[in-house]
């Protein structure tokens, strides 16, 4: 489906998962149910995308219908949502908060290596995306799992593994089985913010909850939780942008 919207292209993509093409965008819907919501709804989140509400009996085509009759309301605060930034040679991207430039070294050996401020990435342009893809994780689970490790010795507990995702909805979780779970845009945040979430999801593992016990004891693993929040606040959705591929031919 296809419409116009401020001049652009705006198609709603109701695949599995639905999502919507702006302007050569691909923006998220993320569908969710709620037993206490009386009727559909619609939000804008610049970190999940396009929130589709739904009562626990509503339909799924109930819903987007919904959205097909909201659609000039999504176009006109669609712009809430940071513009993506893929991977592409002189891009810059932040590693660990510091800034770097994505560039391509096709004459060099290897994949991709970190040095004075630029992130080089060998062989074909094609291939850069991809790599650059494939690094970042490793690299974020090489820091998270230092973090993780450290942490875990402090306040003496154990974990059953570490899994990187990329979703939008939370920076970490810690499962009842005892594994945590991270985004791997933890590689893009200022150290001290990327540990205090290591720090937050290790406390985890002595008390599932968010007591006064548990924020004491991530207070003393890392001290600097204000800070961290703070930022978290300011730029935290702003990380989504990265690494997106736009959607051609729409």
């Amino acid at each position: 489906m296809k419409m116009s919207a401020n001049g652009r292209n705006l198609q709603l993509v109701a695949g599995c998962p639905p999502h919507l093409v702006y302007d050569g965008r691909k923006i998220s819907i993320e569908v969710k149910r709620s037993p206490r919501a009386a009727r559909i709804k619609l939000r804008i989140d610049p970190r999940r995308g396009v929130v589709l509400l739904l009562p626990k009996r509503a339909s799924l085509a109930a819903g987007m219908t919904f959205l097909r009759q909201e659609i000039d309301w999504v176009a006109s605060n669609i712009n809430r949502i940071p513009e993506t930034v893929p991977f592409r040679d002189g891009v810059m991207l932040p590693l660990l908060g510091r800034p770097h430039r994505i560039t391509h070294a096709p004459d060099q050996r290897g994949f991709v290596w970190a040095e004075g401020g630029h992130i080089y990435v060998a062989g074909g342009e094609e291939h850069l995306p991809r790599r650059m893809k494939d690094w970042t994780r490793k690299m974020a689970k090489t820091e998270i799992s230092v973090w993780a490790a450290d942490y875990a010795e402090k306040i003496d507990v154990s974990y059953s593994g570490i899994t990187l995702r990329d979703q939008v909805s939370r920076w970490g979780s810690c499962s009842s089985t005892g594994r945590l779970n991270f985004s791997w845009r933890l590689l893009l945040m200022p150290e001290e913010v990327m540990t205090y979430i290591v720090a937050h999801e290790v406390a985890h593992l002595r008390h599932m909850n968010h007591s006064a016990a548990f924020w004491a004891l991530v207070d003393e693993i890392h001290p600097r939780v204000d800070q961290a929040k703070k930022w978290l606040k300011r730029h935290g959705a702003d990380l989504h942008k990265y690494g997106v591929e736009r959607v051609e031919g729409v």
